[in-house]
């Protein structure tokens, strides 16, 4: 009996051997040609970092509270315009960040954890593809001896 199959890794198998999976940290290096696109990225990033903290935060409530009084004084509508357009967005914004670096977080232990799935299921593959070859070869050793023993018993018959 032949051998009637040959693995083939696939190439994102050998992408996979290759690579590591993808952070979020590996996204926002930016690459570009053009200097003031890689300024503008390195510079918006670390504005991101400093402004996506509780720090910040704490530290933009502190500020919308110094024009409370004012709105107060002023009425109810300079109050409705102070909370959403000084604390709410001064506040939510690092706040905002804060959950959006720690959601990324996530995903890239998600990510990495979706890598190692997919390298052990390529291995487990592998291994079902060595364990049938070893198998094709012990069904080819029977049919080899079945084959002799037929033979074997047509010679004994024809006597």
């Amino acid at each position: 009996m032949s051998q009637s199959y040959e693995y083939q890794p696939t190439a994102r198998h050998q992408e996979l051997a290759e690579g590591k999976p993808v952070k979020t940290h590996d996204v926002r290096k930016t690459r570009s040609p053009n200097v003031l696109v890689r300024m503008n990225a390195k510079f918006g990033l670390k504005i991101t970092l400093v402004v996506g903290t509780m720090w910040a935060a704490y530290l933009f409530t502190i500020l919308a509270l110094f024009a409370l009084p004012s709105a107060i004084h002023q009425g109810t509508y300079y109050i409705i315009v102070w909370l959403s357009s000084s604390f709410l967005q001064l506040v939510l914004l690092p706040i905002i960040i804060v959950g959006q670096n720690i959601q990324a977080a996530a995903a890239d232990k998600r990510s990495e954890d979706t890598y190692k799935d997919a390298e052990a299921v390529l291995a487990e593959a592998k291994m079902i593809q060595d364990h049938l070859l070893v198998q094709d070869q012990a069904m080819s050793d029977i049919m080899t001896r079945m084959e002799a023993v037929i033979a074997e018993v047509k010679a004994m018959r024809e006597h």
